[in-house]
C-alpha cells in the first residue's frame, strides 16, 4: 500500500511528532530536540502527546520552548486500554486531517502503534517511526512478549521507514521478524555536549552540599526508580562493595513508582546514611551533581541507548553497565567503560570495584569515552540525517 498523494517535497515541511508521554526520559528529550531543530530550520512542527502524570518528571517546559505547537491527546495512555486506545486513534486521525502534515514521526511503543495506524489511514506522504527502546524484553511473560512483537510487526507495515537509535535496536527488530534491516536508518540519539563537563571546583562544592567527604568513593545512577533499571542489583551488591570500600556512598538521581519499596530495602540494609535518594532533579542540575560522582552505574535490563552514560562520561565519570539493548554502543568494555552480562551481579560488583581500584586506567577510559561520544552522539549530528530520511521518503 502506498499513499495517494505524490508530489515533490516542499522546502518547508509540516511535521507532526507523536509520543506517548512527555516524562523526563531519553526518547522525550530526543523528540523535543528534534522539534526545536526543525522549527529553527523553518519547518512547521507540532508535537502530540498524552497526559503527563506521576513522579517521573515532566519535560513540558522544554517542549514549550521548542517552538512546536503542542497538542495534548487526552486518551493517549501508556497502558493497554481498548476504550482509550480507540478514542486516541480517532483523535489522532482528526488532528492529522486538521494539520495535513507532510511527515508524521512517531516515538515510543503506544504512540508508535496508534500514530502510525492513524497516519497511514489518512495517507500521510511520509510516516516515520523511531525505535528508542525495545517494548519487549526477556523478563516479560511469554504472551506479553509475543503481543508486543505482533503489534510492532503490524505497525511496521504501516510506515514508510524506521529509525533506530542504535544498531542493536535495528537488529532486535529484525531478529523478531518485525522489519528487515534495510528498512532502518541508524541515527544515534544526540546529547547537548555543551551542558556536561568535568569541573573539579564544582565537584568539591557539590560534595560539601551533599555531606560527602572529599575523598569518599561515590557510585552514582541516573534513572527513574523502576524495577528494570537495576537499583535492586546495586543494593544486592552494596554490602560486598563496602567490604572493600568502607567509605563508599551511592547517589541516586531520579524518582518513580518504585521509590517506597526501594527506600524500605535501604532501611533493611541499614544504609540510609550511605545511599542518597535525591529524587527528581531538574535536568539542568543533573550535570552539576554528576561532577561529584566517580563511577556511574547503569545495571538496566532494558535500554535503548542511554543518554545518561554519555552525560556521565562528559562529566568525568567512569561508567559500568549491563550489556542490554544498545548500551554497548557507548560503554565498550575495556575501552570506554566496563560492560558486564545482564543480571550478573558478581560481574557487576567486580567491574565497579575495578573502576574504583584502578583510577589511572579509569581516567584513560573516560578520556577515550569522551572522544568516542563527541564523535558519534553530539546532538548537532542528529538533525540533518533525520531530515534526510524525511526527504528520501517524500521524494521516493
Amino acid at each position: 500500500m502506498t499513499p495517494d498523494r505524490e508530489r515533490q517535497p516542499p522546502q518547508r515541511l509540516t511535521i507532526l511528532h507523536v509520543i506517548t508521554r512527555l516524562i523526563l526520559g531519553g526518547a522525550q528529550q530526543n523528540t523535543i530536540m528534534s522539534c526545536a531543530a526543525q522549527t529553527a530550520a523553518g519547518h512547521r512542527v507540532a508535537l502530540a502527546f498524552g497526559p503527563i502524570y506521576g513522579p517521573e518528571g515532566s519535560l513540558l517546559h522544554e517542549a514549550q520552548q521548542s517552538g512546536a505547537e503542542l497538542i495534548e491527546i487526552p486518551h493517549m495512555r501508556r497502558e493497554i486500554s481498548p476504550w482509550h486506545d480507540v478514542l486516541c486513534y480517532r483523535d489522532l486521525k482528526r488532528l492529522i486531517r486538521r494539520l495535513r502534515p507532510d511527515v508524521v514521526h512517531t516515538h515510543s511503543s503506544k504512540a508508535g502503534i496508534l500514530g502510525r495506524a492513524a497516519a497511514w489511514s489518512q495517507r500521510v506522504p511520509a510516516v516515520i517511526h523511531t525505535v528508542h527502546g525495545l517494548p519487549f524484553h526477556d523478563r516479560q511473560p511469554r504472551w506479553v512478549h509475543r503481543a508486543y512483537v505482533t503489534a510492532e510487526k503490524w505497525a511496521a507495515q504501516r510506515c514508510h521507514h524506521l529509525i533506530a537509535i542504535t544498531p542493536a535496536m535495528r537488529d532486535a527488530f529484525a531478529e523478531q521478524g518485525i522489519a528487515p534491516p534495510q528498512r532502518f536508518t541508524v541515527i544515534p540519539s544526540g546529547v547537548d555536549m555543551t551542558r556536561f563537563k568535568a569541573d573539579p571546583a564544582q565537584r568539591a562544592a557539590v560534595r560539601a552540599e551533599l555531606g560527602i567527604p572529599p575523598d569518599a568513593p561515590v557510585l552514582g545512577i541516573v534513572a527513574r526508580l523502576d524495577p528494570l533499571k537495576g537499583h535492586d542489583d546495586l543494593l544486592d551488591i552494596f554490602p560486598r562493595l563496602r567490604e572493600r570500600l568502607p567509605e563508599l556512598r551511592m547517589v541516586w538521581i531520579g524518582d518513580g513508582w518504585d521509590r517506597a519499596r526501594l527506600e524500605a530495602r535501604i532501611r533493611q540494609l541499614g544504609a540510609q546514611d550511605r545511599v542518597m535518594l535525591l529524587g527528581l532533579v531538574p535536568h539542568e542540575r543533573v550535570a552539576r551533581l554528576l561532577t561529584a560522582v566517580d563511577v556511574k552505574a547503569l545495571p538496566s535490563y532494558q535500554e535503548g541507548q542511554s543518554r545518561t552514560l554519555v552525560e556521565a562520561l562528559m562529566c568525568g565519570c567512569g561508567i559500568v553497565a549491563y550489556d542490554a539493548g544498545g548500551i554497548g554502543s557507548i560503554c565498550i568494555d575495556g575501552q570506554t567503560g566496563r560492560l558486564v552480562p545482564v543480571g550478573d551481579r558478581d560481574a557487576l560488583a567486580q567491574a565497579i570495584l575495578w573502576m574504583f581500584e584502578h583510577p589511572d586506567q579509569r581516567a584513560e577510559m573516560i578520556q577515550r569515552g569522551q572522544a568516542h561520544v563527541r564523535a558519534r552522539f553530539d546532538a548537532r549530528l542528529m538533525h540533518a540525517p533525520i531530515e534526510q530520511v524525511y526527504r528520501q521518503v517524500l521524494g521516493g
